[in-house]
Parts: structure tokens; C-alpha cells; sequence
């Protein structure tokens, strides 16, 4: 897929930006933002579908990797890393994996991306198997070091899925479940960090807290398995087992502190 052919590579609609106040930039900006939400709403049944494929996996033990390169590497990083404090879920379970290693999370690590073969190379460090799955992750559609990764492991008998912000890329044409999130050209011509980052976030939001709350980890409304790693979260436990026992503020997190977490502060007998 050449340069030229790539929405993501596109002319911005705006020109001068260097000519703009800082009040028409953040507008401009912002009008383009308001897109994004659209585009993602589009692809909601390809979402649905990616995520019901996945649970079964998941409740069978699988686990899902997120493979990327530089800003899209980062996001799945950061949605991977969210999930243990926010939903006590083990760090081995979602796992985001970024071209050129945790350096590549400050850095730039150069050429990281442009080999096919690294991609699996990591994922073989986790003994993948066939219950679980690969989601890659890259703007453009192109990146090597995912298209090569995502492609290994279909051939490997591993669920594939893909988000992209691209049409008919050759990372969609290797998955299973592509997500094509057409933002249109960004606002710096480009710079796939603006709105494809921001739609490759909200995906990863819907796919990462739909799996949790299938598998159990929300109760009602509530992050009922949350590590308790600060205060701000005591704080939030012990209102959750008040609210719902009825018990004094320093009753309940008695009981949470005792118990380790919410779910089993509720259900003690």
C-alpha cells in the first residue's frame, strides 16, 4: 500500500496552522475530534464481533496481546497495564506488546518497526497457544512489525483481530476481525497521534471493559475486584460495601481491609 493511497497520510483540511491564534487552532482541532466518536460508532458490529470471539477464549485461560509500533504500541501498553489496578486482573492476562520494547514507551527506538519477523519473534517469548489472541494495532495498516506478527499467529491457529485507520490494508487483510476506524486526514498531516490515536483508544476502552464486565470483574455498575493501592481507592471500597450493607463508613472499611477487595467484603458470610 503506497504513501499516497493512505487516508491517514492525507493533505489536512487546514492550511497555515503556523498563521492560526491558538484559539482557532484549538477549535479546528476540536471540530475534528468530533469525528472521531462517528467513525468508531460505524464499526461497532465489527467491535461486537471481535469481542465475542474473544470471551470464550479468555474464560477458557487464553489471553489477548495488543502488538503495536510507536504511538498505537503505546496506547496498547497503557489500556494492558489499566487493567490490573482497575479490575484486579493478573498482568499475564492482557498483555501489550510495543515494537523496540518498554524503551519505545519514552523513546524512539530506531527501524524498530520495520521487521516482519520481530513481531511473532516477541510473542514467542510468552509461549503463545491457540486460546489466545493477538489484536494489532497500527494506524496506518502497514506497520511490519504488526502486519508480520498478526499474520503469524492466524497461521499459528491464534484468533487475529486488527484497528486501523485505513481501508483494505494488508493488517485487516491479515486478520480475522479488522476494525477500520476512517477517521479522515489529521489535523497536522500525518500525525496519526491526534484523531487515529484517539479512535484507537476508544476501541481499546470498549474492547478492554467489555471483556472485564463479561468476565465478572463489575458488579451493577462497579469495579468490585480494583486493587486497593491508595487511598483514593479505600476510599471508593469501603462507599461501595457502605452503600450496599448499610454498615457505618468506618465499619466498612474495616471489613474492606480485612477482605482485600469488595467483591469478597460483600460476600462474607
Amino acid at each position: 500500500m503506497e504513501l499516497k493511497d493512505k487516508i491517514t497520510e492525507q493533505p489536512s483540511h487546514f492550511d497555515h496552522l503556523e498563521r492560526m491564534s491558538v484559539g482557532e487552532i484549538l477549535r479546528h482541532i476540536n471540530d475534528e475530534d468530533a469525528l472521531v466518536a462517528e467513525a468508531v460508532r460505524r464499526v461497532l458490529p465489527e467491535i461486537q464481533a471481535f469481542v465475542e470471539a474473544v470471551e470464550p477464549r479468555m474464560k477458557r485461560g487464553g489471553r489477548l496481546f495488543y502488538v503495536g509500533a510507536g504511538t498505537s504500541g503505546r496506547l496498547g501498553v497503557l489500556d494492558a497495564s489499566e487493567l490490573p489496578p482497575t479490575f484486579g486482573l493478573s498482568p499475564d492476562i492482557v498483555i501489550g506488546l510495543i515494537a523496540g520494547g518498554d524503551k519505545a514507551l519514552r523513546h524512539a527506538v530506531e527501524k524498530a518497526e520495520d521487521f516482519p519477523e520481530r513481531g511473532w519473534q516477541d510473542l514467542l517469548k510468552f509461549s503463545p497457544t491457540k486460546d489466545d489472541t493477538v489484536l494489532g494495532i497500527a494506524a496506518s495498516g502497514t506497520t511490519p512489525y504488526v502486519v508480520g506478527a498478526v499474520g503469524e499467529a492466524r497461521k499459528q491457529g491464534l484468533l487475529t483481530g486488527c484497528i486501523t485507520s485505513n481501508p483494505h490494508t494488508p493488517l485487516a487483510a491479515a486478520s480475522e476481525f479488522p476494525i477500520e476506524t476512517i477517521v479522515g486526514p489529521e489535523f497536522v498531516t500525518g500525525s496519526s497521534r491526534m484523531k487515529s490515536g484517539t479512535a484507537q483508544k476508544m476501541v481499546l476502552n470498549m474492547i478492554s471493559t467489555s471483556l472485564m464486565i463479561r468476565l465478572g470483574r463489575v458488579e451493577g455498575n462497579r469495579m468490585v475486584k480494583m486493587q486497593l493501592t491508595n487511598a483514593k481507592l479505600v476510599d471508593r471500597g469501603t462507599r461501595m460495601i457502605q452503600e450496599s450493607l448499610g454498615l457505618s463508613y468506618d465499619e466498612a472499611q474495616e471489613r474492606l481491609l480485612e477482605s482485600g477487595s469488595v467483591d469478597k467484603a460483600l460476600n462474607q458470610d
